[in-house]
């Protein structure tokens, strides 16, 4: 590998590269785009995207394409060529400043929630100049929001852009409030990746990973994740190699990979990048789990980022460590130690804490995906109910506010915000809860309620969102305050008091937790339909509304979206389990059946001394399977016929939650017995041992 320092970034337009190729003119008016949002002229437009076009043939590019999240979840491109035919039939190549800001792909095929009809195609791509292209197989690739003809958002970029100003708007408010005016308030992110890798030529034997990318059916292995042997284990050769080739990937593509290690579950691992502005962290975690498949396929590997591949095993997750920081280098999230740092962090401490609880159904239904509900609240992943963990330290110094009473530090002190200090918190004053959904870290927020395969933008959008809303309600009151100090205190005061309830330090696996946030009145919404519906709450709508990052018909779309897509990826689960059990496990059980009864009639003939008792009540117990197997296989595909006759997708999806589920999971009780008595030579296709502990 060439020098590090050399390889990081090699194949982005970044900074340095446009200080390099940009008069400095051009230069300084870009950074003002990047870093202020102000319009570029079409002009500057014009330079920028020629150097851009220069630099990425140099580069061996011969494309580009305008780079986006439609709903899908997924990225999207169209490439086209550099290339200009010329009247003496050579060709130059030719980028333009028009070409660079604006592009215009087939909009009709992506998911639009009722905003467009299909015959409607126009859609527009706007290049997101704070995000840096890149080139990626040969294509320079320039990231884009993506809108309609009318103007509305047809993706996850453009809300998430819009949700970063409102909080920057609102932070900057704040910050006023102790004396400090900066030009930018940006949030971060360092998404944690887990991931699943297995054997690709054991995949392709697997209908289910293959359609759903998650084993429908299968029997846990006699081992799992029980001797804690794999966690942070010597990674194996095999995967080390994968591991270093995506390192290199991403590291060309400007991506501060950083941490990898074993997970918790055999054949899990993890990659951990240092943290990135919202957007950008954004980006680079789309193409982070798509190079994690492509590259493991190079190595005949498959990379699952399913919430939940293999039942009696540890899901896949994705924590997300949010933070405030200012473009003077200031993280918003950090305690401090002076008085006037001190007062300034309880406030934005109190802000999250209040927004969390007020809007705990919206971060709930960030993470709501038919995938995440068989994760969360599974003894591995935090629950479904949201809470806050701050650790002791902190929760003892908010208890002492909201009662005014001596904090039990060194020096007894009563804290008056904004005229005592707080006592200097280490960054690691507490032990780390793994079970909170989101928790304190020192100088960030872990919001670890994420599905493997999520795109970050959502529950980003909504955090944002959120903390801009109580920024904006805290400034209102305190800008027109006549005794500073006096009202910050009360109101920090009296928020806690209203809204302390979200805090819990304890065990979220535990069923006493249940009981006592049911008591607390926090909300435990199980599943993506009890989570959903809550998005379009009048207070939800209203919220977003007026920070302008989704209009009402946005968010309706998004909930129709979402809703079928839980209600479609249910149906093609259940659909291939009909399948697999027709054409593979009947069959399978059938002829291992036929073969037993073809020994004990062998025995029979040859010898009335040597019992077959035992061989005919397997059989029994294979037939008994066998009827329930498929009687349970034609009551599923039964029942998804009645899904068809709801017009509805709310009612669809609940159909679907209660019906249909309960039924796949009773199918694959007989499927997975079934397989625990039946000879592995006769099972159809590898089992868990076979895929959890390859070589």
């Amino acid at each position: 590998m060439e020098k590090l320092s050399e390889l990081f970034g090699s194949m982005v337009f970044n900074e340095t590269v446009m200080r390099e190729r940009l008069p400095q003119e051009t230069f300084n008016t870009l950074k003002k785009t990047m870093d202020q949002g102000i319009p570029l002229e079409e002009g500057v437009a014009n330079i920028v995207a020629n150097a851009m076009k220069d630099w990425a043939v140099e580069k061996g590019a011969t494309h580009f394409t305008h780079w986006f999240q439609p709903m899908t979840g997924i990225t999207a491109e169209k490439h086209d060529s550099f290339i200009s035919p010329q009247k003496n039939g050579t060709v130059i190549m030719n980028f333009s400043g028009k070409e660079l800001i604006k592009g215009e792909p087939d909009g009709s095929s992506f998911p639009s929630g009722g905003i467009r009809a299909t015959c409607e195609a126009r859609g527009y791509t706007a290049w997101d100049p704070t995000s840096p292209a890149f080139i990626k197989d040969g294509s320079l690739c320039i990231p884009t929001a993506f809108c309609s003809y009318g103007g509305e958002a047809l993706d996850k970029k453009t809300p998430l852009l819009r949700s970063m100003d409102a909080i920057d708007r609102q932070s900057k408010r704040i910050l006023a409030l102790f004396g400090k005016t900066v030009k930018r308030v940006s949030t971060t992110v360092g998404p944690e990746q887990e991931y699943f890798l297995i054997d690709a030529d054991l995949y392709r034997q697997r209908e289910d990973l293959k359609l759903t990318g998650r084993t429908l059916f299968g029997a846990p292995a006699s081992k799992g994740q029980e001797l804690d042997d794999h966690y942070f284990g010597v990674i194996r050769t095999r995967v080390s190699e994968f591991m270093k080739d995506l390192d290199k990937a991403l590291w060309e593509l400007g991506i501060p990979a950083k941490t990898k290690h074993n997970e918790v579950a055999p054949a899990q691992h993890e990659l951990a990048p240092i943290f990135s502005t919202t957007n950008i962290a954004a980006d680079h975690n789309q193409l982070t789990m798509e190079l994690m498949k492509k590259i493991a396929k190079k190595h005949n590997l498959v990379c699952l980022l399913h919430e939940k591949p293999f039942a009696g095993v540890n899901g896949s997750g994705k924590h997300n460590n949010w933070s405030l920081t200012t473009d003077t280098g200031e993280n918003l999230l950090e305690p401090g130690k002076t008085p006037e740092a001190n007062a300034q962090f309880l406030l934005i401490l109190t802000a999250v804490i209040k927004g969390v609880d007020e809007y705990q159904d919206l971060l709930r239904a960030s993470v709501a995906t038919a995938g995440n509900d068989h994760r969360l609240g599974a003894n591995e992943a935090p629950p479904a109910i949201i809470s806050m963990f701050v650790g002791d330290e902190l929760e003892a110094l908010l208890e002492s506010i909201q009662k005014g009473v001596p904090y039990d530090s060194k020096d007894k002190e009563v804290l008056r915000l904004g005229v005592d200090a707080l006592p200097d918190l280490p960054k690691d004053n507490t032990d780390r809860n793994r079970t909170s959904p989101f928790a304190f870290t020192g100088n960030k927020f872990e919001f670890r309620s994420l599905g493997s395969s999520l795109s970050i933008s959502c529950p980003n959008i909504m955090l944002n969102t959120i903390i801009a809303e109580e920024f904006r309600q805290f400034a209102d009151i305190l800008e027109s305050s006549q005794d500073f100090n006096a009202d910050l205190n009360k109101l920090i005061k009296t928020t806690l008091h209203q809204h302390s309830r979200i805090i819990f330090n304890g065990n979220g696996y535990s069923q006493e937790w249940v009981e006592e946030a049911k008591q607390r009145g926090l909300l435990n919404l199980k599943t993506t339909t009890d989570a959903m519906p809550t998005f379009l709450e009048k207070k939800n709508v209203q919220l977003f509304e007026q920070h302008g990052v989704y209009t009402e018909k946005e968010m309706k779309a998004r909930y129709e979206i979402q809703m079928e897509e839980y209600t479609k990826t249910l149906l093609i689960e259940a659909r291939t389990m009909i399948t697999m059990v027709y054409r593979q496990i009947g069959p399978a059980v059938l002829s291992y059946i036929k073969s037993i009864n073809e020994t004990i009639e062998g025995i029979q003939k040859t010898s009335s001394m040597v019992s077959v008792i035992s061989m005919k009540n397997l059989v029994q117990k294979l037939a008994e399977n066998y009827d329930m197997l498929m009687d349970t296989t034609q009551v599923l595909g039964e029942t998804i016929q009645k899904v068809g006759e709801l017009s509805d997708v709310t009612e669809q999806a609940i159909f679907c939650t209660s019906n249909i589920i309960p039924t796949m999971e009773k199918l694959r009780t007989y499927a997975d017995t079934l397989e625990t008595i039946t000879a592995k030579e006769s099972w159809p296709f590898p089992v868990y041992s076979d895929l959890l502990f390859y070589e």
